[in-house]
């Protein structure tokens, strides 16, 4: 009996010391997940340099001229999405590779996904996506429609900002990839395409495909854990 009632002692023991290092484990790991963060957004917040509908347009000018990249990797949950960005859509250009230097799509989700239809992601429900925009600026880009596209298959489009918006100007951070087959032409003429997806359509395919919501948001988030310049 005594025996007994020493090895139940020192299992209580054990089974607590191994729920207290557990308990230790995940609040480190809760910790260093939220540094990470927090170094992501201290990276935005680094320059002092608010974006600005009074300054943007100068700013992805001259940013536009000093970073030519065009190619990007888009990594989801469910494979690799690469993508060329067009030249005569400059302001588009510049405010995708801006957006992608400062990693704002890293950990953002496809949260408006339509089945034969368009997947829509650069946008989260979280407070850390909320605080990378409040970092970065402020604004909106023209719609720049007009240049000779249209909302083929695999077409990259920026949709309208969800407000009173007569000029249709485009939200900075957010994106549209065509998944219809045969194009969603009606859209033409009211959204600015800026790039195509030139590998990973297959991609674009499962991601259309999984289960949503009332509101199109995906019953599992669909990831878009980094968004990267290919280099040529």
């Amino acid at each position: 009996m005594r025996v007994l009632i020493i090895f139940l002692v020192t299992l209580f023991f054990y089974n607590c010391q191994d729920n207290k290092a557990k308990m230790i484990t995940n609040d480190v790991n809760t910790s260093i997940e939220k540094l990470m963060k927090n170094d992501s957004i201290n990276e935005l917040k680094k320059d002092n340099f608010l974006l600005t509908d009074k300054n943007m347009m100068q700013f992805l000018l001259d940013y536009g001229e000093k970073n030519q990249e065009n190619l990007v990797r888009i990594i989801t949950d469910y494979g690799s999405i690469d993508i060329i960005l067009f030249e005569k859509t400059k302001f588009h250009r510049a405010n995708f590779i801006y957006l992608t230097k400062k990693k704002y799509f890293n950990n953002t989700q496809f949260y408006r996904v339509i089945s034969n239809f368009i997947i829509q992601g650069g946008n989260s429900d979280d407070r850390i996506t909320l605080e990378k925009r409040k970092a970065i600026g402020k604004y909106l880009l023209p719609n720049d429609y007009d240049k000779g596209y249209k909302h083929d298959r695999g077409m990259i489009s920026m949709p309208s900002k969800n407000i009173e918006n007569p000029y249709k100007k485009a939200s900075p951070f957010e994106f549209f990839i065509v998944q219809q087959k045969g194009g969603s032409h009606h859209l033409d003429g009211d959204y600015t395409i800026f790039g195509k997806v030139i590998k990973g359509m297959d991609v674009v395919d499962i991601i259309a495909a999984v289960p949503t919501d009332s509101s199109d948001w995906p019953l599992q988030n669909v990831f878009i854990k980094d968004i990267s310049i290919i280099k040529k």
